[in-house]
């Protein structure tokens, strides 16, 4: 499948999970930090949920843009993304995550229809499918 770039951006990190990230030409600059589960974790953000942040907001982008073919008024959705950090058995650490919408008012068949095919268009959605565990939940 051939590409065509739409656009690019950066972040830099120095210091891995303690460290500080920062977003092209100093945009954004956050302390990050160890989820409080895994001590020390100091107070700042961890890249599960600026990931879950990201996956929220364009996953919520591809209900707007389906919501008129599926008869849906996508004017109040919400959509929240829950990312769990788990340990594989291997030792190692691996992701898994569930997409909730909530959409006030509309029918929860047509909704749920809506949310699956989000689910096929969504760039988030598309780089973790067949990587991560998936679960989407209509509210």
């Amino acid at each position: 499948m051939a590409l065509t770039p739409i656009m690019t951006t950066h972040a830099t990190t120095g210091g891995g999970r303690n460290g500080r990230t920062s977003l092209e030409g100093g945009k954004l600059v956050l302390g990050m930090s160890l989820p409080k589960e895994l001590p020390p974790g100091p107070d700042g953000m961890n890249p599960e949920q600026l990931f879950a942040m990201g996956w929220s907001s364009c996953y919520g982008q591809a209900i707007i843009a389906l919501a008129k073919k599926h008869g849906v008024n996508a004017d109040r959705a919400q959509v929240t993304c829950f990312v769990t950090l788990n340990k594989d058995e291997g030792g190692g650490f691996a992701l898994s995550a569930e997409l909730k919408t909530s959409i006030p008012g509309e029918d929860p068949e047509k909704v749920k229809a809506l949310v699956e095919d989000a689910h096929t268009i969504c760039p988030y959605s598309k780089a973790t499918r067949g990587n991560i565990p998936v679960t989407l939940t209509v509210a």
